[in-house]
């Protein structure tokens, strides 16, 4: 029993040791670990996403991507039931071709108004000479009449016909006056109906358009994260269908403490070492810095709750080495950015870029 029991206490003090040295050795390699100008920060992955939307509500009919497919930019990715669309736009057709027929008449209309505005003004020429004619002939009637050359009734009848030549060029003029009432009645009749074809194009190309949206595409170049939404399911308008990323905009965002975030600035080189792939060391620059802090209460007011401020720090991948490697790229995964904060300093060996081939 008694030898058993010094086993134990020697194993005990054995792993004593060790637990001692490692905690020894690891402090003194974090101590050790960040060279002169330079700061590290843990972070993740992470992507623009993408929610690809309806315009309208309506039931999907297809879909033409699965979770994992790589998409290009402007490719259909979800089709949407269009049988109702495609009915307002064949009534939308036939009303257009009615305010086009309606335009044709009143055209057709104006001219005869016009046809009979110059009618009345030739009536009006034959209806003036008339009156004069008729007017001469009663003044020489009027001249026979004081030398008794002709009879009282003779010059009351040739003043009658005067006057009737009179009535009938007046209602000749009234009669020019309603052709040219007409004529601009016929004329606000014509822009009434060709307002009316302007408003019928504009609900078929409106209509043209919904159809055309109803086949959700792909706004950027990237991969299909989610599918959200299955065929034969409704959505309401601005239902989510997928969830797309672009790989073409791939970034770490980590945090540093508020005394070393001021110094860092836009266009920063980073070099990030990944938790899945710490073989490779991928270069990028800080591109966002954030103008606030966090993790912190809103009223500082001791030292010890100032160190608390984190600032949130983004470093974006370079777009052309993330198209070279687009099948490799992963978000969501965690890793180290490595800053460099003295221009002059050198990057470490192990800190060489080291990117896939």
């Amino acid at each position: 029993m008694l030898n058993k029991a010094i086993k134990i206490v020697l194993v005990l003090v054995i792993l004593a040791g060790v637990a001692v040295a490692g905690v020894y050795w690891w402090k003194r390699l974090d101590s050790q670990g960040t060279p002169a100008g330079f700061l590290t920060g843990n972070g993740r992955m992470e992507a623009t996403e993408i929610n690809v939307s309806t315009k309208l509500a309506g039931r999907i009919e297809e879909m033409l991507v699965d979770e994992g497919d790589f998409v290009e930019a402007g490719q259909a990715l979800v089709r949407m039931q269009t049988d109702v669309l495609v009915a307002q736009r064949a009534e939308a057709v036939a009303q257009l071709q009615q305010a086009r027929q309606a335009v044709a008449t009143a055209t057709a209309q104006m001219a005869m108004r016009e046809a009979d505005l110059a009618a009345s003004q030739a009536l009006i020429a034959q209806r003036e000479s008339e009156l004069s004619y008729s007017r001469r002939r009663l003044t020489r009637y009027e001249l026979a009449g004081e030398k008794s050359a002709t009879s009282v009734q003779e010059i009351d009848e040739e003043r009658t016909r005067s006057l009737v030549a009179e009535a009938t060029l007046t209602a000749a003029k009234a009669q020019a006056t309603a052709a040219q009432a007409a004529i601009e009645a016929a004329r606000a009749e014509i822009a009434g109906a060709e307002s009316t074809v302007h408003a019928r194009e504009a609900t078929v190309q409106r209509i043209e358009a919904d159809i055309k949206d109803s086949v959700l595409a792909s706004p950027r170049a990237g991969r299909v994260q989610y599918r959200i939404a299955q065929p034969g399911e409704v959505l309401a308008a601005g239902g989510r269908a997928l969830n797309v990323i672009d790989l073409a905009d791939v970034y770490m965002t980590f945090f540093l403490p508020e005394q070393v975030a001021g110094r860092v600035a836009m266009g920063t080189e980073v070099r990030l070492v990944l938790d899945a792939a710490p073989g490779f060391v991928i270069p990028a620059e800080v591109s966002f810095i954030a103008s606030t802090a966090q993790f912190t209460p809103k009223t500082v007011e001791t030292a010890e709750e100032r160190q608390k401020l984190m600032f949130r720090v983004r470093a974006r991948i370079s777009p052309d080495l993330l198209r070279k490697h687009l099948h490799q790229v992963k978000t969501g995964v965690p890793g180290v950015a490595w800053i460099k904060l003295d221009p002059a300093a050198h990057w470490p060996a192990d800190l060489t870029v080291k990117v896939p081939e």
